[in-house]
């Protein structure tokens, strides 16, 4: 079974740094495009940042390019989210997120990423 488990959220001032990493099993990274989302309250899911599954291309959201880095290790089944320069509105929930053509889409649970003011 695709199995997705993300960690590392907390609460930190503006402009602080956090690390969100997921662990992923039951698939083979290179298979599938891998992402993390995020949703605040009163708001809908949105995209953050992904890592394309044909050529392992790297995509950001408008709001986070420059600030946040997704990387993956292959070896170790972990994808990670470096975000740096954090600001009040990056407090959301935080999922990870695995998905492959014409076979479906797949999510973890989220971690809480928390800044304040």
């Amino acid at each position: 079974d695709v199995q997705l488990q993300a960690s590392g959220g907390g609460l930190v001032p503006a402009g602080g740094s956090l690390k969100l990493s997921c662990k992923v099993s039951g698939f083979t990274m290179d298979d599938y495009g891998i992402g993390w989302f995020r949703q605040a309250p009163g708001k809908e899911r949105e995209g953050v940042s992904c890592i394309m599954r044909d050529n392992g291309t790297t995509n950001y959201g408008d709001s986070v390019k420059g600030r946040f880095t997704i990387s993956s290790d292959k070896a170790e089944n972990m994808v990670y989210l470096q975000m740096n320069n954090l600001k009040p509105e990056d407090t959301a929930v935080y999922y990870c997120n695995a998905e492959k053509a014409r076979e479906g889409s797949w999510w973890g649970q989220g971690t809480q990423v928390t800044v304040s003011s």
